[in-house]
């Protein structure tokens, strides 16, 4: 089974053409604040996972929570690849192939739960050690995902948020999308909105989406909108993620929300 992807996200306050906003650095370094604190719940979370409940069913279909604790670390570990990538400027593959990948999730999967909360504290060591090694400099060098999308080194912090994030939700072991931090929500929200409002939307009739606590409406799929759909930034973002059906959402007129594309 594969996992919903989560891409990488260009930072949500970055400057305009006249100002140029925060050096890659900086945007790195704030993000990488922003991991410290998700991966601190992931693990506090983790900490109260059963021994049985290990083995449970996630909320990613085929997969169970100790396949999603086996992912997150081994993302980690993945992204340290990239970051040394862009240290040393070579181009170091971020898995060394899809089946080494997909290997070290099944085999790491049905691991007791003290052994998997010890590998995701060591791989984020990990990550947080091969960040901390980067000059400033390095930030800005291209490095590639395993889907081949070419990005900064810079929003590597933020896919490694995203990452914990989401399937920190995927887990179903109690943290919800209403937990997510206000500023991930608010940039996933934006950046999945605009996915669907281009090519990824195309086969969707038009939905006008309106978050309850920012002003940034949006108009996913193609057409006029006949359907809006109102509630908090965090709700949406869980709609549109895949973490969610929506049911809580206010639907004008009340329709069923369209089925939405899986998102990459």
């Amino acid at each position: 089974m594969t996992e919903p992807q989560t891409d990488p996200q260009a930072d949500p306050q970055a400057g305009s053409q006249t100002d140029p906003g925060p050096s890659p650095s900086a945007v790195a370094a704030r993000h990488l604040a922003e991991v410290e604190e998700s991966t601190r719940r992931l693990l506090r979370t983790v900490a109260g996972i059963g021994p049985e409940a290990v083995a449970g069913p996630s909320a990613l279909p085929g997969w169970t929570r100790g396949h999603v604790l086996a992912h997150l670390a081994r993302n980690a570990d993945s992204l340290v690849n990239l970051l040394d990538g862009a240290r040393t400027g070579t181009d170091i593959p971020q898995y060394a192939s899809e089946e080494a990948r997909d290997r070290g999730i099944e085999e790491g999967a049905p691991r007791p739960v003290h052994e998997q909360l010890a590998d995701l504290r060591t791989s984020d060591a990990r990550f947080g050690a091969a960040a901390a090694l980067l000059p400033d400099g390095a930030w800005a060098a291209e490095v590639k995902h395993r889907s081949g999308a070419v990005f900064p080194a810079a929003e590597i912090p933020w896919k490694r948020l995203a990452e914990v994030e989401y399937h920190h939700v995927d887990l179903d072991a109690g943290y919800t999308p209403a937990q997510w931090p206000e500023e991930f929500a608010a940039a996933e929200y934006r950046r999945l909105a605009g996915k669907l409002a281009g090519p990824a939307g195309a086969g969707l009739p038009a939905v006008e989406l309106l978050p309850e606590d920012t002003a940034e409406r949006a108009v996913i799929g193609a057409g006029t909108p006949a359907l809006t759909v109102e509630g908090p930034v965090r709700a949406l973002l869980g709609w549109l993620s895949g973490r969610s059906d929506g049911a809580g959402l206010r639907r004008t007129p009340g329709t069923d929300l369209p089925v939405l594309p899986p998102l990459g």
